[in-house]
């Protein structure tokens, strides 16, 4: 059986101080990086009304975003866009999508 797509879910608080905008900006290293990655869809980041950030990725499937997920870790361990996250709030999910419902455009 081949594997189905899969979604990335990392939530998280940004530091005292750090705009959204300027969290956005940071992450023009990481959006190209992604860019790279096999197994990479899509990136979609919003901030939630109690600050809380939303990043969610999707994948080809569950295995391209857990490589992608170490890889980032070493690859882009000094990134400037690390000191900006809260680190004690971040909480990371991938699953495989279980149901798919499109629409066109």
């Amino acid at each position: 059986m081949a594997e189905s797509e899969a979604i990335e879910i990392v939530t998280f608080r940004l530091v005292r101080g750090v705009s959204f905008a300027d969290f956005v900006e940071a992450n023009r290293e990481v959006d190209a990086w992604l860019t790279l990655q096999p197994g990479f869809r899509s990136r979609r980041i919003a901030k939630e009304h109690g600050a809380c950030i939303a990043d969610v990725l999707l994948w080809d499937d569950e295995a391209a975003a857990r490589a992608a997920m170490h890889r980032l870790m070493d690859e882009l361990a000094d990134s400037p866009v690390h000191a900006l996250i809260d680190q004690a709030t971040v909480t990371w999910t991938v699953a495989p999508i279980g149901h798919k419902h499109d629409i066109d455009n």
